[in-house]
């Protein structure tokens, strides 16, 4: 009994270290690809579910989706209700895994065929880099899948003395119910549904449990996985509240809706597979989850405008989208980061073009001023905490981007808090000028701060400050020797004149590094 209880606890270890290997590696290389499919084909709920069943399917984990979609809501990337879309799809993509144990684990029976697909995944993750270590990865999860479901067929065997039909809860409605609740504990313990599913097979073609009980099981195990996403979502953000709210309430919808046709559609089931419970199971997980979708998918937007009820929004700030939980996905992470920067640079750019436009109004600028250092502060705290792995060249240029943008928002920020030289530029007759267009050209970016004709009107208006600045500064000593300015005032408006040059190539690298 021991060595069977070890043997099918160390086959859901091996099975959940392979689910996890295997997804890390998936990630790694189709994360461009799964980041570019979320933002463009997401253009409705219906596209949406269609999408994040397709990108579950690929990188194997609904997790690694739901942070994803997560960030690009954070970010705006996506609406709430185009993000409950994903959720739908993502529930479907994720039983892909109990279809690709089924008919190669328990048909093929591919144990003992992944202990040499093992040694190669060791050689290549030994010997090679770059995308053959992370395909030597893949490989190795996938070893390791079936390996750790042949050991928790091995260790079943202690089982079948005791755990039979007449010892657990019968095929009643009670007893449906605690299986459930089983399902939804062993969801909760293993932190992981695929690998329960897994369970729920092996148990059902040992003969522990029949085809109704597995499937109960199997409905308790969707409802179970919705809380990781209710912990992850501690302390997080109102979007990120509020998706895993819209999670954990579909999932029970679909679950409940299933579990009241368990007792018809099991059997029927079985019937259409010729007998085959393990395929029949399977069929039964998918078909409720894309059952789900279609009952969904009419009703998202009361669904939608429901959860943001449940969850409603706090008061805004500059760093709202700053969710630590983001940060386990570094593309998620840097798109909450670029969205927290935009909003600091809109409020940073309107409220000085503001104060150099012709009003003058120096409040906006006066009552960010407070706000405006620890939104720096957050972001840059954010900012450092980003990972990025080793030869991942597209996330590692997009922080060396991100980082190189906030060092020109926090000094453009500091030439912000000169107040004296901005005065100066709105008194001096000459300068005032140029000072006006390039108050126009702030309050403009701050409109649409990632639009490219954004940074090529700043490109061009840097480019005639810089070519006027010797003449502005002569300008200024021709009027000492006027005696019309002081020497002292030479100082002062050379300085200005340099502020409005240094600010306006500040201004033009934030709107070139969003691009």
């Amino acid at each position: 009994m021991t060595q069977n209880l070890l043997l099918l606890a160390g086959g859901i270890g091996l099975y959940i270290l392979g689910m996890q290997m295997m997804t890390d590696a998936l990630r790694q290389l189709a994360s461009r690809q799964l980041r570019e499919a979320l933002r463009r084909f997401t253009t409705s709920p219906l596209s949406g579910a269609v999408t994040g069943a397709a990108a579950t399917a690929v990188v194997q984990s609904s997790s690694a989706v739901l942070v994803t979609t997560i960030g690009f809501v954070g970010a705006g990337l996506l609406t709430f209700p185009q993000a409950i879309g994903i959720i739908y799809g993502a529930n479907v993509g994720t039983t892909i895994t109990g279809w690709m144990v089924v008919l190669l684990g328990v048909k093929l029976q591919l144990g003992m065929a992944a202990l040499p697909m093992l040694l190669a995944a060791a050689l290549l993750r030994a010997l090679a880099g770059g995308a053959w270590a992370r395909a030597g990865t893949l490989l190795a999860g996938f070893s390791l899948i079936f390996l750790g479901f042949d050991l928790m067929q091995q260790g079943t065997g202690a089982f079948e003395t005791w755990l039979v039909f007449d010892r657990l809860p019968g095929d009643t409605l009670a007893g449906r119910l605690a299986l459930l609740g089983i399902g939804i504990g062993v969801t909760l313990v293993i932190q992981s549904s695929s690998a329960g599913v897994a369970m729920a097979l092996v148990l059902l073609t040992s003969g522990a449990i029949s085809l109704p009980q597995a499937a109960a099981m199997v409905i308790g195990m969707d409802i179970g996985t919705t809380f990781k996403s209710l912990i992850a979502t501690i302390g997080g953000s109102r979007d990120m509240r509020r998706t895993a709210m819209a999670h954990v309430a579909y999932n029970v919808v679909t679950g409940l809706a299933a579990f009241a046709v368990v007792g018809w559609a099991a059997p029927a089931l079985a019937m259409l597979t010729g007998g085959d419970a393990p395929a029949a199971l399977v069929a039964f997980h998918t078909a409720f989850n894309l059952l789900g979708v279609m009952l969904m998918l009419p009703l998202t937007a009361p669904f939608a405008r429901l959860i943001e009820r449940l969850v409603p929004g706090r008061s805004p700030s500059l760093t709202q989208k700053l969710d630590p939980a983001l940060l386990a996905d570094p593309g998620a992470a840097l798109d909450a980061a670029g969205a927290a920067t935009d909003a600091i640079a809109s409020a940073l750019c309107t409220a000085l073009g503001t104060r150099l436009g012709p009003t003058g109004d120096t409040a906006p600028l006066d009552e960010l001023a407070p706000l405006l250092q620890p939104a720096l502060d957050d972001l840059e705290s954010f900012l450092t905490r980003i990972r990025v792995a080793e030869g991942d060249a597209a996330t590692l240029a997009r922080r060396s981007a991100a980082l190189h943008r906030f060092d020109h928002l926090q000094r453009l920020a500091h030439r912000a808090a000169q107040t004296d030289r901005i005065a100066l530029l709105a008194r001096d007759p000459v300068l005032r000028r140029p000072a006006y267009a390039f108050g126009a050209a702030l309050t403009r970016a701050a409109q649409a701060p990632r639009d490219p004709a954004t940074a090529r009107q700043l490109a061009r208006l840097e480019a005639t400050l810089l070519h006027r600045a010797h003449r502005l500064r002569r300008s200024a000593l021709l009027r000492e020797h006027a005696g019309l300015v002081s020497p002292e005032g030479v100082f002062d408006l050379t300085d200005a004149s340099r502020w409005l040059t240094r600010s306006a190539h500040h201004a033009e690298r934030i709107a070139h590094y969003a691009l």
